[in-house]
């Protein structure tokens, strides 16, 4: 029954499911008419709202951008083209591949989520290339599954934002009340839940794996690297060649770093690029394999710097026409104390199609589920951890985090949302259950 119903999606989504960037624009439009019609926001005021928010995104792209070319150069370099292919070959089986790539995936993706988002593709390649009769696209939903868990790992935004005090409108609203971290990530409930994902989703993503004869693979053969005459090229040559001009560099980024993590300052997608850059400079050697691999690499993020902007202006309209916070209320409303915790997951599930940010969909439902969870009793760190559920599970069918992905992998968003709408529809079951019986 599982596997026939992801054939059925499949068929469904490569027919009828357009590119990403016609869908970003379809939803731009949605959100325009919807703003116009339903919150009586006029047409210019709506134009506005969209002008006023599609740059807001910029520093977040730059980040986005960074991620995908600088772990893909990383990727590039002997060493972790061998580390890659050696955990790759543990699986024998495309089954133990699928295996392989979800649990790796969800636990890159607990630890950091732009770190996962590497990982996952990265190894699923590897898996594809290595391993006989694998399905790639599944490969390659098998790993973006683990994004479902990424809210309630170490980076989550919401648990991270209300374990601290801050100066913005949001602190102010909890008036100075900060909730640990040990209610919210590592809460046994929240635990529990990421612990029935991670025994589930390999076992559901086997159940999907097609006929032996419809499965799509992937080869990638290396080409050898020209042999170097050095005595042959001129000064300039043999300067961009030479490995101490990549470790200056990256001995002057090591001792900041070292000084970053001693001060205990966090850890930020600012850090993990700078990691990422510096540890791809030290394996590629020299200069030259470094700027070979980034002009390779680098023509995958055209997906990012041109949709990340309209999902920024998404995000103004919804924000700015009262249609997130509208959205957000007609939920809340029809809540009762022990339906909230679901009915606010479900709530900021459709949010999120929207605001397709942790932080900023944060922001948008705050001022309203706050003051209902002290109203109805619940307790602030359930009621903020039924948010970040939310925003995490709605992400399987959302393209935005799809993107970076889809980059690494060079496929289009018809050939796993098939596959995607199957794990959204089970880890929402699951998901909304565990949450309506735990909390």
């Amino acid at each position: 029954m599982i596997k026939s119903s992801a054939e059925l999606f499949s068929r469904i989504m490569q027919r009828w499911l357009p590119d990403t960037f016609v869908i970003a624009i379809i939803l731009t439009v949605v959100v325009f008419v919807a703003g116009v019609v339903s919150q009586n926001q006029s047409v210019s005021a709506m134009a506005d709202h969209w002008g006023n928010g599609v740059w807001k995104l910029l520093g977040f792209s730059m980040q986005m951008v960074l991620i995908l070319v600088l772990g893909t150069v990383l990727a590039m370099s002997k060493p972790v083209k061998a580390a890659l292919r050696a955990i790759a070959q543990m699986a024998r089986t495309p089954a133990q591949g699928i295996v392989l790539v979800t649990l790796t995936s969800m636990l890159a993706l607990w630890v950091n989520w732009g770190f996962g988002l590497v990982v996952g593709a990265l190894l699923a390649r590897e898996v594809a290339i290595h391993v006989r009769d694998s399905h790639f696209p599944l490969l390659i939903a098998a790993a973006y599954s683990g994004l479902l868990i990424w809210h309630s790992g170490l980076s989550g935004s919401i648990p991270l934002k209300i374990a601290s005090v801050g100066n913005d409108a949001l602190s102010q609203l909890l008036n100075g009340q900060t909730v640990p971290l040990i209610e919210t990530i590592f809460a046994w409930q929240n635990l529990a839940i990421v612990f029935a994902l991670a025994v589930s989703l390999p076992i559901l993503n086997i159940l999907m794996m097609p006929d032996k004869n419809n499965r799509v693979g992937l080869s990638i053969k290396d080409e050898p690297e020209p042999v170097l005459d050095l005595t042959a090229m001129s000064p300039a040559e043999k300067l961009e060649h030479h490995p101490i001009i990549n470790y200056l560099l990256v001995a002057i980024g090591a001792i900041y770093l070292f000084g970053f993590f001693s001060s205990d300052r966090g850890f930020s997608l600012n850090e993990i690029n700078l990691c990422l850059l510096l540890c791809g400079l030290a394996l590629h050697i020299n200069p030259r394999s470094y700027l070979n691999a980034m002009n390779s690499a680098i023509g995958a993020s055209s997906g990012i710097i041109l949709q990340f902007p309209l999902y920024a202006g998404v995000m103004g309209m919804m924000v700015g026409s009262g249609l997130a916070g509208g959205m957000s209320q007609w939920f809340v409303d029809s809540s009762t104390a022990q339906s909230f915790p679901v009915i606010t997951f479900l709530s900021a599930g459709v949010v999120n199609f929207f605001v397709p940010s942790g932080g900023g969909q944060w922001a948008v439902q705050a001022p309203i589920v706050v003051p209902a969870a002290a109203e109805l009793g619940v307790s602030l760190s359930k009621a903020a951890m039924a948010v970040a559920w939310g925003d995490a599970w709605t992400n399987m069918i959302q393209p935005f985090w799809a993107l970076p992905l889809l980059a690494l992998s060079g496929l289009n968003l018809r050939q796993i949302m098939g596959y995607c709408v199957v794990i959204l529809i089970w880890s929402g079951a699951l998901i909304s259950s565990m949450i309506y019986l735990l909390y």
